[in-house]
């Protein structure tokens, strides 16, 4: 055997052996949610159990009144007749009393299951890492969420009950021919071979094509809301018709795997059909025959033709079932995929109590790489010492962002330590941790809500007055009064209805309150125009003043009110020192304050 063909077999059983993982790992979700729910199981069971038995009764029961209560009338005896049809009536009264319940029954578990499914969705994503939502896109996370949910919700909305109906119908016909007449069950028999190739060519195809039909879906929704999310850097770039070229594209594949699933159902359905009266015609020929004969009754016959109809009876339902199975079970696997991520920055199983931090930082040969990527940074010693105020910079890809996040413990060093006052980040419980370190981006995002309500996310519970004081010392409080309703005034998804320089000082208000041990400014100070860069300079200076700070930032006016300044190439720290220090020496640092001087004549 060749190389190539070793290498194609290995691959394949690699495939095999990850899509058994993941069907185990789907099952071992759906059985953690219907485990709580056992009783109401139970209870479903025995009543589907009992409703089913009442609707086969009545072929049975048209056999009895055609063979032994019709002949009795005649005769005059109409007791047994109005026996059978009472019994046929009562059967049917009880058989819809018990669906009512069994409906009523799995409506709710389907409920409780749906709402479980999509709680732990939410919860579950917002544990995760900060590594997660960098390489899992919010496209995908939203996909999950919604039309894979979506998915789902179809399925126990109906599906299931559908499924176990229509087989425990099958089931219990097949044996009620059988008490019946066995050789008319024998007839019914011979067409299950047939049925079962017809059935089983559909579940391969279909599995296969619902596969593929949901990742369309799934690119589809990515594409559209990472195009909605970047609208203005669409807008600028002119991206609309390639955007629209490569969006109809990705319909068309969408719309491809809808028609091949349709056409599968076209050739299932018509099949069943075939197959069903194929089965009739053959009862109805075999007993015929032994009517003639004189060994088989009227009524006997017509309850195997009715039960040989009947049995094919359910297979377009479960055709149907299949159809929101496949959809439902490619959902779960990816849902499933979702809720088995681990954080890769985990909660510390003893957290050490942090009470109120100093600020002193200290990183203790620490080297960090993102994934399988290069190495960022390069065994790096550094100690900031508690209320120092250090400006990091250098060139894009240094390595200040990746020391900024993993201050505030986004990430995990690769090796070495990462200690605050003393003790290993690892150790320190996240609430602690984020009580203590906050980090204010570039992208200072405002939730939607009134510009207070920004404001106190960062101290929850914290005064009117409070939130003002907090304003005023960054700055921000001038703007907000001028805003439509003051401090009242709804920001809009995202921040929309003010400017990014505003959004920028609400932030820095809301880090304010939270008066955290170590503030991270990550190129915070981007956005904002020359007149808001001053008036937040001074307001910094209150922000700073008494706490560790870790300024990330291109504007060199912004390194001024910093203690010390770590220039930064290649993932280690090249030169260090106070910014006069710096700029008056011929290194870097030097060479770009000079440049930033000169850009001010």
């Amino acid at each position: 055997m060749s190389m190539q063909g070793t290498n194609n077999e290995e691959r394949t059983d690699l495939n095999k052996e990850e899509s058994r993982y993941i069907r185990a790992r789907s099952r071992k979700l759906l059985f953690s949610m219907l485990a709580p729910m056992k009783a109401r199981l139970a209870s479903a069971a025995v009543l589907v159990l009992f409703s089913t038995a009442m609707r086969v009764a009545g072929p049975a029961l048209i056999a009895l009144g055609i063979d032994w209560a019709l002949p009795n009338a005649v005769e005059g005896r109409l007791g047994s007749l109005w026996l059978v049809v009472g019994g046929y009536l009562s059967a049917a009264l009880l058989s819809a009393v018990l669906v009512y319940y069994f409906l009523m029954i799995t409506a709710k578990v389907s409920q409780k299951m749906l709402f479980e499914l999509r709680n732990r969705m939410f919860v579950h994503t917002q544990k995760l890492s900060v590594e997660f939502h960098e390489r899992y896109t919010a496209g995908r996370v939203i996909a999950r969420q919604t039309s894979d949910l979506e998915s789902i919700k179809e399925l126990l909305a109906g599906g299931m009950g559908q499924l176990v109906v229509g087989l425990l119908f099958m089931v219990f016909t097949a044996i009620a021919l059988l008490i019946l007449d066995p050789i008319s069950f024998l007839v019914l028999l011979v067409s299950l071979l047939p049925l079962g190739i017809l059935t089983r060519w559909f579940q391969v195809q279909t599995n296969r094509g619902y596969r593929k039909q949901r990742v369309a879906s799934a690119k589809l929704i990515q594409y559209f809301v990472e195009t909605m999310t970047g609208i203005r850097a669409v807008k600028a770039f002119r991206k609309e018709k390639r955007n629209e070229e490569h969006f109809g594209n990705l319909v068309e594949d969408y719309r491809g795997h809808n028609a091949r699933l349709i056409q599968l159902f076209g050739i299932y359905d018509p099949g069943l059909i075939l197959i069903g009266n194929i089965t009739v015609a053959a009862v109805l020929l075999v007993g015929g025959l032994r009517v003639i004969e004189g060994d088989l009754g009227i009524g006997v016959l017509t309850a195997a033709i009715l039960y040989a109809r009947r049995f094919f009876d359910p297979m377009e339902d479960i055709a149907i079932f299949y159809n929101s199975y496949q959809s439902a079970a490619s959902a779960l696997e990816k849902i499933s995929g979702v809720l088995e991520e681990e954080p890769s920055v985990p909660e510390p199983q003893a957290p050490v109590k942090l009470e109120r931090a100093r600020g002193e930082i200290r990183f203790d040969s620490v080297e960090f790489k993102y994934n399988t990527g290069p190495v960022v940074l390069h065994k790096l010693d550094l100690e900031i010492p508690a209320g120092q105020t250090i400006a990091l910079v250098g060139t894009t890809g240094a390595g200040k962002s990746t020391l900024a996040k993993l201050i505030s413990r986004f990430y995990d060093p690769a090796s070495g330590t990462v200690l605050i006052d003393g003790i290993d980040l690892r150790e320190v419980a996240n609430t602690d941790l984020r009580r203590e370190v906050v980090m204010v981006t570039q992208e200072a995002y405002l939730f939607s809500g009134s510009v207070a309500d920004n404001i106190l996310l960062g101290r929850p519970g914290a005064s009117f007055e409070d939130v003002v004081a907090a304003a005023k010392a960054v700055g921000a409080d001038e703007f907000i009064r001028s805003l439509p309703e003051g401090y009242d005034t709804d920001v809009n998804k995202r921040g929309g209805r003010v400017s990014a320089g505003q959004r920028q000082l609400i932030s820095f208000a809301r880090a304010f309150l939270a008066n955290p041990a170590v503030l991270i400014l990550d190129e915070a100070t981007s956005s904002l125009d020359i007149p808001s860069e001053r008036m937040v300079q001074r307001g910094l200076k209150t922000l700073l003043s008494g706490r560790t700070a870790v300024i990330i930032a291109h504007r060199l006016s912004t390194v001024a009110i910093a203690d010390r300044v770590l220039v930064m190439e290649h993932g280690k720290v090249i030169e260090d020192g106070s910014p006069a220090e710096l700029a008056a020496g011929e290194g870097k640092f030097a060479k770009l304050y000079k440049a930033w001087r000169d850009s001010l004549v």
